[in-house]
Order: structure tokens, then sequence, then C-alpha cells
């Protein structure tokens, strides 16, 4: 038999399958894969329901139904000022990561070079290698994750089509300043390139931080594509709603895309999506605190359990620093024996880099703190006994050796 696809087949199961089998194995609570414990708004679950029984079920329209367009335009001049044309500029995808990868494959051809950060969210390097585009990687160094100016400078060339931008940035908490921004816009519009901006987790922010798309800089709105998710804004990750907002050529492009890949979004969703960015502004905000609580209490629970815990301004996710604890193996050694010993199953991450690359830190773990407060709790609770079972464990295993 002839190979299949060499890159797809070489992909190793990814690290939140593993732990998450790992955690079900162990009973553990799992606090690695970010999705919430809850359902979202009730209203937005009766307007799907509804908008089942409306005899609306067909193919709706491809780049998205004109209620859901509308809906994005308006949010994004509610909260940013960004001025959107929702027939032409908008395009609704099954999810942020449909709407990443198509907005990937409507700007690079095969040798174009794309700039990314690390860490990285995990799907970001492989449709890269797919479509041929050579990565240029910047690494954010912990504990604050500054922007890397001098570094980030030099990989930006001539052949540069793409910057991948995250921020709330995923795994790290990051929420990039509007000095960071201004500097990064500063780059894109020297080297005439675009930015690619996944900004799902954008009303998950914590003061004093705020989001600032690029997008909304100057000289950006015709170079910018930005992608929002309706999964992170209304905890609904099962839907896969995701959005996004282009000039119009661009936004003609990423459809083309979305067509090859899904085509369409179900109707009924989209609907309820709709109403849901229609909400009042206070809605956001109590998602936001609702959040930003769950993130204290976790935190909390790990300074008490010894370890060192990194700043975290926006997203699910909070990083931890093993170091203190004495573990003598890494942060995916750490991750499958906290799973097992203690029972509470978390991300190493040293998944969120290229693997090809060096020096890549190993002392790391990510937890996400979307879940309900009970959960927390009892997590934070199991922790507290983390530095017994595992140090002694090591310092037991060192000694026999």
């Amino acid at each position: 038999m002839k190979p299949a696809n060499a890159m797809l087949s070489g992909l190793p199961t990814t690290i939140f399958s593993v732990m998450s089998a790992l955690a079900v194995e162990h009973d553990a609570i799992n606090l690695g894969q970010g999705f919430p414990d809850t359902e979202g708004p009730a209203d937005l679950v009766e307007a799907a329901a509804g908008a089942l029984r409306d005899g609306r079920n067909q193919y709706p329209p491809l780049a998205g139904l004109p209620e859901l367009q509308g809906a994005v335009a308006r949010s994004n001049a509610r909260f940013y000022g960004i001025t959107v044309e929702p027939a032409r500029e908008v395009v609704v995808t099954c999810g942020a990561t449909e709407a990443i990868t198509a907005s990937l494959m409507a700007l690079v051809n095969r040798g174009d070079e794309v700039v990314v950060f690390e860490p990285l969210y995990d799907t970001y390097l492989p449709v890269l290698r797919l479509l041929g585009a050579v990565v240029r990687t910047v690494r954010l160094a912990p504990p604050r994750w500054d922007l890397p100016r001098a570094e980030l400078a030099a990989a930006f060339t001539p052949r540069t089509k793409a910057i991948l931008l995250n921020t709330p940035m995923n795994p790290t908490g990051k929420v990039f300043t509007r000095d960071e921004l201004e500097f990064i816009a500063g780059l894109v519009a020297k080297h005439d390139a675009y930015a690619v901006c996944d900004e799902v987790y954008e009303h998950l922010t914590f003061a004093p931080a705020r989001h600032l798309p690029l997008m909304a800089l100057p000289g950006m709105r015709e170079r910018c594509i930005r992608i929002g998710s309706a999964g992170k804004s209304f905890s609904m990750t099962g839907w896969k709603v995701g959005y996004v907002t282009a000039p119009a050529p661009l936004a003609a492009l990423v459809a083309k895309a979305h067509q090859l890949l899904t085509f369409t979004v179900a109707p009924n969703l989209q609907r309820a999506v709709a109403v849901g960015l229609d909400k009042d502004t206070a809605y956001f905000e109590r998602l936001a605190e609702s959040m930003r609580s769950a993130r204290d209490g976790l935190a909390k629970g790990l300074l008490r359990a010894g370890f060192d815990v990194l700043p975290c301004d926006g997203s699910y996710f909070l990083i931890a620093d093993i170091t203190p604890l004495g573990f003598a193996g890494g942060d995916v050694a750490f991750c499958q024996q906290m799973t097992r010993r203690v029972g509470v199953a978390a991300i190493p991450v040293s998944a969120f880099y290229d693997d090809t690359g060096a020096d890549i830190p190993g002392r790391y773990v990510r937890f996400a703190f979307c879940k309900k407060a009970g959960v927390i709790s009892q997590a934070v609770q199991r922790l507290q006994g983390v530095r017994a079972q595992l140090c002694a464990e090591n310092v037991m295993k060192m000694q026999k050796g």
C-alpha cells in the first residue's frame, strides 16, 4: 500500500486525549481540557430549540445567516468601535478552529512565511505545515510572557505573509497590551503583511487588563482577519460556531475556503448565537467576573500546595511552575503522576511548543479553571497533598537508584 499523508500520519495522539483518558482511568478531576462544566445561557438554548421547529432547517447561506452576520457586526461596533458591513465582511464557520484554518487557507501560498508565538494552540503548526508555510516561531518567556521585540522584528522578512496572533492567549493567559499591539502593527505594516487574530477569549479578560483587537488600531482594518467564538463567549463549546470579521476581499476568500471545509453551519445554532451577541453588556461582565473568581480560587489553592503561580489576565487557563515542589522529572511526568496519585489532571505546557525546537521549557503545567466552584474546591483540596504524594515518591526512587 502507498503511504498516506506523511504529515498527518506522523501526528501523535494529542496530549489532551492522553490526559483525559488518564483522568477517566483514575477517576481524577479533569482540569486539563478547556471546556466549561456548566450549560450556557438558558435563553440561547430555548432560541436554538425553537429555531429547529420553525421550518428553516435546510442549507443556510454559505457565509452565514443575515441575523448572525448582523449581530457580529453590531458586537464589533459596540465593544471595539469597528464598523463592519455584515453581508460582505462576516463569515460564520464551524467553530473557531475552522475559522483559523479557513483564514490561513485564504492567505497562505506554499513557501510563504508565517510568524507565530510560542507557546501556542496546538492546531496552528499542523495547519500551517499542511499549507506548506514556512513557520517562524517567536518565544514568549515566563513568567510574564512579555513581547520579545527584537526577536519578533528579526522574525519578519520580505517573505512574511502573515502573523498569527492569539490574544487573550492560550495557554499563557496573556492579554497583549496596546503598546505591544502597536509594535506588532508597525511590523505588519512595514512588511506589507496580514494578521490572523485568534480572539476567542475576547470577553474573558480580568481587570485591569482589557482586550483590544489589533484590527481596531490605525492602519490595521484592511490587514486583519479577526476570529471570535460563540463556544467561549456563551459556554457552549459543543455548538462549534465561530465567526470571522475581515475586509471584504479577504472575507470572500475565507468564504471560499469555508465552502471547501464545511460549507455552512447549523441554522438554528446561528440564530441562537445571534441572540447571544445582542445580550446586554452586563452579561459579558458577569461571565468575566465568574471566570476571574474561579481563577482566584484555583490560584490560591495552587499557592498553598507549593506551586508558583504565573500571572493570568484572561482566557480559561492558569499556568503553574512545579519547580518549588522539588519534582525530579519534567512536566509530562508530573502531570501523569499528579493524575494517578493525587487525582487532578492538567496539561504539560511543553505540549504547546514545536517539538522540533530546542530548550523547550519543562517545568510548567496548565490548569483550566472554567469549572464549577465545587469542582475547583475539590481539586484544590486534593492538590494540598501533591508535594507529599509525588516528591516523596521521587526521593525514594532516587535513593533506590
